[in-house]
């Protein structure tokens, strides 16, 4: 997924939201990539949120908190972000604290991890919900989060932590997997802690449903498997199924009622 992003959230433990189940860009082996020929969701506008406390709302709605990952994962403290901080790449691919965009209503991280256990690290992970004004703006956040990637492959996340290498591909609804989504990005590439040996894998998945986008990001720990070799594995599995969680929520919040 695009390596940095512009939108809420935390960026050193999520990225925001300007930042991805539209996630992988391969579908787990032995099973075919679907082919859809239209997206199952048709917005109301008449549900859409037009003000910012309608927008928050809506955004604590659809979050995805530790139960939305898997069993064993809790709450971080704090588990929500501030409602007014919003993340911004800088020029020297540092991530600092910005203004929350215009075109912006609202934008909800929630933090979750799970704790050590068994000689493994504690794995970080965390969910965000931005909820644009119109569908348009949600859909030059997801451009922008792809060319920050290119921008800044590697980048500061706050003293003593840092992404790298980081690669990200887009795919529109019907391509690379893609059958839950307007759009879709997934990012990756090296988290390096300086508090943790080695280097461990990165993932951020990013996805767009009308002028809502969610997003769901893991900080590799010591004794984590991570996607490879395009199957869905160890912590991508929950990432995945936090992001579709967040997708079903938005659509049954915005879509048309039969």
């Amino acid at each position: 997924m695009a390596a940095g992003c512009t939108s809420g959230g935390e960026k050193p433990d999520g990225k925001g939201s300007t930042g991805t189940t539209a996630a992988p860009t391969k579908a787990p082996t032995g099973t075919p990539a679907p082919t859809p020929t239209a997206l199952d969701f048709t917005p109301d506008p008449k549900r859409a949120p037009k003000t910012e406390a309608a927008a928050r709302r809506l955004a604590l709605a659809v979050v995805a908190g530790p139960d939305a990952w898997a069993p064993g994962y809790v709450k971080r403290t704090p588990h929500l972000s501030d409602p007014d901080y919003w993340p911004v790449l800088g020029a020297t691919c540092s991530w600092e604290t910005g203004t929350r965009p215009a075109d912006v209503l609202a934008s909800v991280t929630a933090y979750s991890e799970l704790p050590a256990v068994d000689g493994k690290g504690v794995l970080r992970v965390a969910a965000t919900v931005t909820v644009h004004r119109t569908a348009s703006d949600a859909d030059w956040e997801m451009a922008s989060t792809l060319e920050e990637a290119l921008r800044c492959p590697d980048q500061k996340l706050r003293d003593g932590e840092r992404i790298t290498e980081l690669m990200s591909l887009g795919n529109p609804f019907g391509v690379g997997g893609n059958a839950t989504a307007d759009d879709a990005i997934r990012e990756g590439g090296s988290y390096i802690n300086d508090a943790v040996k080695g280097k461990q894998p990165y993932s951020w998945y990013q996805s767009r449903i009308g002028q809502v986008t969610v997003a769901t990001v893991v900080k590799g720990a010591p004794g984590y498997a991570e996607m490879n070799d395009g199957t869905i594995t160890g912590t991508s599995q929950a990432q995945v199924r936090a992001l579709v969680t967040m997708l079903d929520r938005a659509k049954d919040a915005l879509e048309v009622q039969s």
